[in-house]
Parts: C-alpha cells; structure tokens; sequence
C-alpha cells in the first residue's frame, strides 16, 4: 500500500482518489439521508468501480506496465541508486548541458522534457520515437533548424531520448509578453504534471527552466547543471525523510 501511495504521489492520479473519496462520502451522505434518486446514480458508478478506475487511470496503468516490460520497475523504496546509475545521471545531466549551452550560444530553440513520476504517455504519442542514449550531438542534431524534428519537444523518460517533436499544451495563464511559444508549452505541461522542462529561447539564447507550472529564466550552465540534479538526483536526506 505504501508503494503505491509512492507511486501516485505527486502525479494527476492523486487528485483523481481525492475526487472518488468525495463521491464516496457523497454516496454515503445521501444514502443515511435517504435520497432515492440520488443513491441509485451513485450505486450504477460504485457497482462498476473497477471498470471506472482502468478508464481513469488508463495512462497511469500503461505506464506501469510498460516499465514492467522493459525491467525498470522496482521497489525504489527498498533500493537506492547505484554508484553506477548516479554517475549515468550525471553524465546525462552533463550532456543536456552541454548542448543547450551550444544551442543558446548559436541561439537555435529547444525544449527539454525529463518524465518526473506523472506518466507523459500522451504527449509522448505526439511525436516520433527515437530511443536514443542522451548525448550532446544527438540532441543538438534533433534541434537543429532544418531537422524534420527540431519544431517540438523530446522527452526523456527512462535515462533515454524517448521521443522528438513531440506536442506540449500551452498553459491559459497570462505570462510576461517576453515568453515565447515554448515557454509557454513548458509552463503549461509542467502544470499538470511533475515533469521538468528546459527550454533555450531562439530569439534570446537564453535557459530557462520550467517545474510547477513556474519559470526560472536566465540560467547559467551551473545553475542548469544544478536544477538537472536537484531533479534527477536526489539527496539522500530527501530520500530519508520520504520514507519517513
């Protein structure tokens, strides 16, 4: 239970259980209150709740079993880490770097997405798979202006370029007139999602940095270096206290 409380934690399927606790205690009020109409709507959604929780938590569901597939589901609450995984992080971290720093000095656009635990399946869907190995070239090949790819977003999920080109929504609220298209897509994905974005402005050169549907905007390489494994690394004090 507690793994899957983990598994759901910071991801749309949290609010999803919230809002079918409510219509339980919703159900259970009008049943003690004797409403006829009201208990029988409620009885038709509960007696099929299973049926309700797949259609709900569809990407969730296909999220898990992909990973299942592919051999990188594990109890992450039972093990770190290894020396070996952080330093394939780090190399990643390193790579994306690299590149956007490359891209913004010759001012050519780019977004960045790395998967937190909400499942971006549907955005993945809007591009073309590439699983590729995170690396400086490839990335500044798929960005560059006359690649078939380069007007979208890659994703990373997994230690690995998943997709390219891929669609992001644009957030509704207002942002300073200075943000661009991509800027937008960040801070729009990153609002209904705990993924991290990082975008290079075409017009500016400049890095920025999308998480919780806000921006840091202006970073340098260290700074980048720093969010990358502030998100992809965690201390193990955060770790610690997770589990606690």
């Amino acid at each position: 239970i507690f793994y899957i409380f983990r598994l759901f934690r910071k991801t749309r399927a949290m609010h999803l259980l919230r809002g079918l606790i409510l219509l339980a205690i919703i159900y259970f009020i009008v049943s003690i209150l004797d409403f006829p109409t009201s208990s029988f709507v409620f009885s038709k959604l509960f007696s099929n709740i299973v049926i309700v929780l797949v259609l709900l938590f569809q990407p969730e569901i296909r999220h898990a079993i992909e990973e299942f597939g592919r051999g990188r589901l594990r109890l992450s609450m039972f093990r770190r880490s290894s020396t070996s995984e952080k330093k394939q992080i780090t190399a990643n971290i390193s790579a994306v770097v690299s590149s956007c720093i490359n891209m913004s000095e010759d001012k050519i656009g780019a977004l960045i997405v790395f998967e937190g635990k909400t499942p971006l399946t549907e955005i993945v869907s809007t591009g073309s798979r590439i699983d590729a190995a995170v690396t400086a070239p490839v990335i500044q090949n798929i960005f560059f202006p006359k690649a078939p790819l380069h007007d979208g977003a890659i994703v990373i999920r997994g230690g690995r370029i998943d997709s390219a080109g891929c669609i992001l929504p644009l957030t509704d609220k207002h942002v300073s007139m200075e943000l661009g298209t991509r800027h937008r897509a960040a801070i729009g994905l990153t609002e209904s999602s705990d993924a991290l974005v990082v975008i290079v402005s075409e017009e500016s050169g400049s890095v920025s940095v999308a998480q919780n549907g806000e921006i840091k905007r202006g970073l340098t390489s260290a700074e980048l270096f720093e969010e990358l494994s502030r998100f992809l690394l965690p201390s193990e004090k955060n770790d610690e206290g997770d589990a606690a």
